[in-house]
């Protein structure tokens, strides 16, 4: 029957939990900011939930009186249907929610393609804003509304998704810009989404039940909070800017400052094709493009001691030659030296110079699982070792569909042979965004297919490793560092 009948229903079980623990909802009309109470936002989930699975049920009975040749067409229609419904509820939902419908947008890559197209509209073509309440929040922030502000304002936005959207703009000075505005409403709705977010995340708990949801909870919460302020996404971003201004391939738009407020983030405005596009050039281009990324996300961590936590597709533009402009920096997380060394030891005792013996010490000591559980070293090992499998092997490894699914179903499998360690596994602070990584970073690389020597790439990554370059765009990069003199940056 497909996948996504799964989701949908899923979906709408999640309405009805959801509903019943988390508090008070703001939901962000079109046309005007609505304030609606608790049980009227909760309505909508559950008529959600409820009407597919209604659908649900008139699909499988028309299907016993459908010719066989036909089932297949039947099928797919109702697949489209039910997803579309999931789009448009989510989608107008916006905040919290609407990210539970971008991360299922390319998260499985077993759903079949049309269902993923459709979903794939979470993440930049949500339903916008209405231009009059574009204009009303642009006044209330930077006191006048967009027309008198920029010489040029585009009122139709060219991206809109859970927190805000983005127009292209043109400023008095001849600066083409593209103007991120937060929705009206939404910093309420999840801060009250995530009033409760314990309730949520204990539920993993049935999955692991070693773990401890408080760090999680803690984590999520300060991060979607500080993702709300715009003042702190410009500080973010104008730190990547500044740290890859002219590299070969990365590009992060660069921060106009004195058209940017908590609400509002004015930046560069930045050329490129989206995602689906890119998927349709040759390998060669596509593997560039996978290069950068990689580059990007462990350069960043491990050289700047700083993750862009939203891996997504809609955070992404693309030219060829390897070259990607990354957008959105609301989800950032800094870390500590210690935290970085933590990193750093597991590599070794995983991939460097594997033993069971001293990971599982490093393991227990970060807290990733519990001391003195009732698995061996192998078990642990085993687990573990599957999230480095591609940078374990020193050679060509293609990070194709089936190891993101199966990277997925390693993670939350509870029945499969590693449900003993499952049990005693926990997910400390440091860990949480990472996990991005794993759910988001590698669903996308599935998609492109992604093909390297990935071991030789990360060991010019590592900071203890600092290897040559070991690519063609990693030979332009360390001229690129040449040309700086900026050796504290070397290797991303």
């Amino acid at each position: 029957m497909g996948r996504v009948v799964k989701f949908a229903l899923g979906i709408g079980v999640l309405a009805v939990v959801v509903g019943a623990v988390w508090r008070r909802r703001a939901r962000v009309a079109t046309s005007a900011v609505q304030r609606r109470s608790r049980t009227q936002r909760n309505v909508t989930l559950a008529r959600m939930g409820g009407t597919t699975a209604v659908s649900y049920a008139a699909h499988r009975a028309r299907r016993v009186f459908t010719q066989a040749e036909r089932r297949e067409e039947l099928d797919r229609s109702f697949e489209l249907r039910t997803t579309e419904q999931v789009v448009a509820t989510l989608g107008n939902l916006k905040g919290a929610l609407m990210k539970v419908g971008q991360l299922a947008s390319y998260l499985d890559q077993g759903m079949p393609e049309h269902v993923r197209q459709a979903l794939a509209q979470l993440q930049a073509d949500a339903p916008p804003m209405s231009s009059g309440l574009v204009d009303a929040t642009v006044a209330a922030e930077l006191g006048a509304p967009p027309q008198e502000l920029f010489e040029e304002w585009d009122p139709t936005p060219i991206a809109a998704a859970s927190i805000g959207q983005v127009h292209r703009a043109i400023t008095r000075d001849g600066r083409a810009v593209a103007v991120k505005v937060q929705y009206p409403g939404v910093d309420d709705a999840i801060g009250n989404d995530l009033a409760n977010a314990d309730a949520i995340f204990g539920a993993l708990t049935f999955l692991y039940p070693g773990l401890d949801p408080a760090p999680i909870v803690t984590e999520l919460r300060e991060r979607l909070i500080e993702e709300l302020d715009y003042r702190r996404e410009a500080t973010n971003q104008q730190l990547f800017a500044d740290h890859y201004r002219g590299h070969p391939t990365i590009h992060v738009p660069e921060v106009v400052p004195e058209l940017s407020t908590g609400r509002i983030l004015t930046s560069d405005l930045a050329e490129g094709v989206r995602f689906d596009a890119m998927l349709t050039w040759s390998d060669h281009e596509r593997n560039l493009a996978a290069e950068t990324i990689y580059r990007f996300a462990f350069g960043s961590l491990y050289r700047l001691g700083v993750f862009n936590g939203d891996p997504h597709p809609g955070n992404y533009l693309f030219e060829p030659g390897g070259r990607v402009t990354f957008l959105d920096y609301g989800l950032v997380k800094h870390f500590t030296p210690d935290e970085l060394a933590g990193f750093e030891e597991l590599i070794r005792h995983v991939v460097i110079d594997p033993d069971p013996v001293e990971f599982r010490r490093v393991i227990e000591r970060l807290g990733l699982v519990r001391a003195d559980a009732p698995v061996t070293d192998e078990q642990v090992f085993e687990y573990f070792s599957h999230f480095y499998e591609f940078v374990r092997v020193d050679g060509e490894y293609v990070i194709d569909d089936a190891y993101a699914s199966q990277t997925v179903r390693h993670m939350f499998d509870s029945s499969g042979p590693y449900a003993p360690v499952m049990k005693v596994v926990n997910v400390p602070t440091e860990f949480v965004v990472l996990q991005r990584i794993n759910l988001g970073l590698y669903a996308i690389f599935g998609q492109i297919s992604a093909t390297a020597n990935w071991r030789r790439i990360a060991e010019e990554l590592w900071t203890f490793a600092d290897r040559p370059p070991s690519t063609p765009m990693g030979e332009e990069i360390a001229e690129w560092h040449a040309a700086r003199h900026d050796g504290a940056a070397v290797g991303n």
